[in-house]
């Protein structure tokens, strides 16, 4: 059995600037993980590429990796792919029929929950992304070192439907607030939709939240020791 991370979120949420963290995280702790490249527009990474999407080869080079390898996909941040569009749904399918364990990984910038109603549409694109791709699900924080008070996003990590209600009646019109009050119903309904914070200048941070991706797809439960994951004796 594989095991992969579907890396999607908007443009401009820190995707592959994760995906260059996780990959120097894992080369120092020792943990060999291969990176797949599906933008189309990305020319340059700051990351080893062992498959890119530009390759019409993709389902053949997806063959040659070992039952317990562990890819992450790098997605285009075109929300459309993830919401409502059925590429990215046909692609996981494809990955489970290949016996892949598959984890979805959506990044919010951490900007948005500067204005509640941001945050409000960010909750609906990730809701919307997990409906569409029936997948174990992890949300994250991204840019938490570019958040100047920490105590300013907590309250958004696992969000109450009463907090978030009264900072929309208090920004929108009266006419909106019976919206608003099913919108954060809608959140509160779906205890699922919180947050992780992820700050990239800490390993602690990356190991929390590759640990927490990990649990959802089981890795390590059934893994062989490889002999490549180690460095060899002197």
């Amino acid at each position: 059995m594989g095991y992969a991370q579907l890396v999607i979120g908007p443009a401009g949420s820190g995707k592959s600037t994760y995906c260059s963290s996780l990959y120097q995280h894992c080369e120092t702790v020792g943990r060999t993980i291969h990176m797949v490249n599906l933008d189309p527009a990305a020319e340059h990474f700051s990351y080893p590429v062992s498959t890119d999407n530009l390759d019409d080869w993709l389902d053949e080079q997806l063959e040659g990796y070992l039952d317990d390898d562990y890819l992450v996909f790098d997605c285009p941040g075109q929300i459309e792919l993830f919401t409502h569009v059925p590429v990215l749904r046909n692609f996981v399918e494809h990955l489970k029929r290949k016996n892949f364990n598959v984890c979805a990984v959506y990044f919010l910038d951490s900007q948005f929950v500067s204005d509640v109603t941001k945050y409000i549409s960010g909750c609906m694109a990730s809701l919307s992304a997990m409906i569409q791709l029936e997948l174990p699900h992890i949300n994250i924080l991204s840019k938490m070192d570019l958040v100047a008070n920490k105590k300013d996003v907590e309250e958004y990590l696992n969000p109450e439907a009463q907090v978030l209600l009264s900072q929309l009646n208090r920004q929108m019109a009266p006419k909106f607030g019976k919206l608003n009050k099913s919108l954060a119903e809608l959140v509160d309904d779906y205890s699922m939709v919180n947050f992780i914070p992820l700050d990239l200048r800490k390993e602690s941070s990356i190991q929390y939240v590759l640990s927490h991706i990990d649990n959802c797809i089981q890795y390590g439960e059934d893994a062989d020791v490889k002999v490549r994951d180690f460095d060899p004796e002197d």
